[in-house]
């Protein structure tokens, strides 16, 4: 195969035209393929399916002797607290268990500022006029829409392999007090699959915030989710920022979504006591508690945090093939064409790939066409925007080897031909 980029333009007409060929076999095929999101398949939720095996009559009691089927506890069980407060580093008073969804979580905490204020704030969010978020790019397509839906100006901020521009979001966040906040994916990031370097965690923690209340939205959605031997270290953010007495900045998230099952998690918010306190009085109004029977089929399910790693280590050993499937049909498919580039993750849930600008779009659509659906392009940018029209997310969960090795194949193609119809546009 060779390199599109020095081509002539006949031969890059002549390959046009029999990929174009092939392209239309495939769709001939009557393919429906789904790499649209980042599910786990019936297969891994079944590694959790020994948690609905329990019996039910061990779950009711806490140690205290609480009862999890009636009212209270609206922090959550001790026994989950303490489960997660060990596996994410902190106390079991820093950690808070509320519903299925950390989106869940993140979308009140994020209403709430806007509504009630935050800790430490002097009145709420909506109430000080325009507001901004930075945004680390590429990436989590329901972080910006968010902000979208409640009307908050996002801001790109450029993303390297060790973490966002930190300059840069030093430069806003300590300039300009309606920058409320920032959207971090800090290990495995979606799509990007990386994880911030120490010094890129220092710099979070060390941020002098022009706001009173400014906050950073730390969702550690993949901080088990490692499958190569070597899984990539994170500083914990919390032991960063007590140097700087900047714990109050921080909110952590994370669940069970991938970890158990996704429509049946629980979710955890990490926080300072100031911050879990004071959310705690705005939830009393809003609830009386969560599922306190399903934070227990967890804890009794796991035990302690080294039975999360141990349950992770068969989520890693299964989604490890699917990762290797796509990034070997990526080698094979475009390697040679110099036309893309993309991640190499050792965990997470995505490849994130860059073409051509200006072939993104294209790509994705023909790939609808032909029965293989992806997440639309821009998805990755704020307002789905994305600038170059380069980026695009692969999620290699869902399919089963043999549906993956298709849809990669099928992925590789519509990418060669929308990257000829780009060089071909620059000849004319």
């Amino acid at each position: 195969m060779k390199n599109y980029l020095v081509m002539t333009k006949k031969e890059m007409t002549a390959e046009l035209k029999s990929l174009m060929e092939e392209y239309e076999l495939e769709k001939a095929k009557g393919h429906k393929l789904d790499m649209s999101r980042g599910r786990p398949d019936p297969t891994q939720l079944n590694l959790s399916m020994g948690m609905l095996e329990q019996n039910p009559y061990d779950l009711i009691y806490t140690r205290k002797g609480t009862d999890v089927r009636n009212y209270g506890q609206l922090e959550g069980i001790d026994e989950a607290r303490e489960l997660f407060a060990d596996f994410l580093g902190v106390k079991a008073e820093n950690v808070f268990i509320g519903g299925q969804s950390s989106l869940f979580l993140m979308y009140d905490c994020l209403i709430k500022a806007l509504v009630l204020g935050v800790y430490g704030g002097s009145k709420p969010w909506g109430q000080q006029g325009p507001l901004k978020f930075l945004c680390p790019v590429p990436g989590y397509d329901r972080h910006f829409r968010m902000c979208q839906e409640f009307g908050i100006e996002m801001i790109n901020i450029p993303t390297s392999p060790t973490g966002p521009d930190m300059e840069l979001v030093k430069q806003y966040v300590e300039s300009d007090p309606s920058i409320k906040g920032i959207w971090c994916v800090p290990k495995y990031s979606n799509p990007g699959g990386i994880t911030y370097s120490p010094e890129t965690v220092e710099a979070f923690a060390a941020l002098k915030p022009a706001a009173d209340d400014f906050r950073i939205f730390w969702d550690n959605a993949y901080m088990a989710h490692g499958f190569r031997q070597n899984d990539d270290y994170l500083v914990n953010i919390f032991d960063a920022c007590k140097k700087y007495g900047s714990e109050d900045m921080v909110y952590e998230f994370m669940s069970t979504s991938k970890v158990t099952f996704s429509g049946a998690g629980i979710a955890v918010l990490a926080a300072s006591k100031n911050n879990i306190d004071f959310l705690l009085k705005q939830i009393g109004v809003q609830t009386l508690g969560y599922d306190k029977l399903n934070q227990m089929r967890h804890v009794r399910f796991f035990q302690n945090a080294d039975g999360i790693r141990a349950h992770m280590k068969k989520q890693a050993d299964y989604l490890r093939p699917k990762f290797d499937c796509t990034l070997a049909a990526l080698d094979s498919g475009l390697d040679a064409t110099g036309i893309g580039r993309w991640t190499r993750p050792n965990g997470g849930y995505f490849i994130s790939f860059d073409g051509l600008p200006g072939t993104a779009k294209r790509c994705v659509q023909l790939c609808a066409e032909v029965g293989v659906k992806l997440t639309d392009a821009g998805a990755t940018f704020p307002y789905g925007i994305d600038p170059e029209d380069k980026n695009i997310r692969i999620a290699p969960s869902f399919p089963s080897t043999p549906e993956l090795y298709s849809s990669i194949k099928i992925f590789c193609l519509c990418q060669r031909i929308a990257a000829l119809e780009v060089l071909l546009s620059r000849e004319a």
